[in-house]
């Protein structure tokens, strides 16, 4: 017998801007090591059916997105490491991150959605 109640749309909204803080949290410590990112990832989909339809479904997309064009991007990089220009890709991908991570946690902080591609 289940004796939790049903949370309210309200609670269940407050919970997933919650976790897409943590998911951004555990984004920005994979700078430092790339394993943290796997845990993000696997609370982006383990949550997506939760956000699907709230502003914070382009929220967990853009998490999403990053982190799969980040592993792109980064083993691209390491596979031209040999011609230098690895080195350059690494660079960008990295900043890009960054920014990413930037970008979609100052908008949650505002409570916009982000943009998505069509």
């Amino acid at each position: 017998m289940n004796t939790h109640p049903m949370p309210s749309p309200d609670e269940k909204l407050a919970s997933l801007k919650t976790l897409s803080h943590v998911i951004y949290a555990v984004y920005a410590l994979s700078l430092f090591s790339g394993v943290p990112a796997i845990v993000g990832i696997v609370l982006n989909y383990l949550k997506l059916e939760d956000a699907r339809g709230t502003w914070l479904e382009s929220h967990f997309r853009w998490q999403i997105r990053t982190f799969w064009f980040a592993v792109l991007w980064t083993l691209l990089g390491w596979i031209t490491l040999i011609a230098l220009v690895g080195w350059v890709v690494l660079g960008v991908t990295y900043v890009w991150v960054i920014y990413r991570i930037a970008k979609g946690w100052l908008n949650l902080n505002d409570g916009k959605p982000m943009p998505l591609p069509a």
